[in-house]
């Protein structure tokens, strides 16, 4: 295989290499740096699809590399993030006693329901235009946002932060494997028509982002699912 068809599996290889740092900085309690090497691993997702299309180098072997870069980058990194920052929130509460030890555990449903989402993905033929249920880097860069967000700041002996994080865990790990139809980002053209839902969530991610920092990713996430139900399946 010449060296131009190994160019996306390269790209691929660098997605894999930065999903595997941000889960050993996740571990090592380094949140920030766990949602930059995720928003790193995006970007090569980004690109190794853009260059597959460029160069027309498709192979069953990069679409397994996929998603196996996927499942780390998307799936247990994020996964990682979420486990620190339930445990440290239950650190905060001791009237939680031997609980706190097992609740953390419940944020490894998020590398579940990916390789869940990842695996239907890969058998369903009506995904080769938009989606059917939420994409997993985009569930990923949601947890990236949140975990940036409060690695330092999170609330003293709050029952309640924990209960939303685990609310937000169930219900976004549900959306992976919804029947849902949500758009791609991919386009055919710059014209305004048929990418109305596209350019709505561009305006929305820098006025999100301008206003509320790292946390307007994660706003820019809930904007997503919410356009996506105007998308009706195209």
């Amino acid at each position: 295989m010449s060296i131009k068809k190994n160019i996306p599996n390269l790209v691929t290889c660098c997605s894999l290499l930065s999903g595997c740092i941000a889960t050993i900085m996740a571990l090592d309690s380094q949140l920030s740096m766990a949602a930059f090497w995720i928003i790193i691993a995006s970007v090569f997702d980004f690109g190794d699809g853009f260059a597959a299309r460029s160069l027309q180098a498709y192979s069953p072997m990069g679409k397994e590399l996929d998603s196996l870069s996927d499942m780390v980058s998307f799936g247990v990194a994020p996964g990682m993030i979420v486990y620190r920052l339930l445990e440290q929130a239950c650190e905060t509460i001791p009237s939680l006693g031997a609980m706190a030890v097992y609740i953390p555990f419940l944020a490894l449903i998020i590398p579940v329901f990916s390789g869940l989402r990842l695996a239907k993905f890969n058998i369903d033929e009506r995904q080769t235009t938009s989606f059917i249920g939420m994409p997993v880097p985009a569930h990923a860069l949601f947890w990236a946002s949140i975990g940036y967000t409060f690695y330092q700041s999170i609330p003293q002996n709050s029952i309640g932060f924990i209960v939303v994080v685990l609310v937000g865990v169930v219900s976004l790990s549900w959306l992976l494997v919804s029947e849902i139809p949500m758009f791609s980002l991919k386009v055919k053209s710059l014209k305004w028509k048929g990418n109305e839902l596209r350019y709505l969530l561009v305006i929305g991610a820098v006025l999100f982002v301008a206003l509320f920092g790292a946390l307007g990713i994660a706003g820019t996430i809930v904007l997503y699912i919410a356009l996506s139900f105007f998308n009706k399946g195209k």
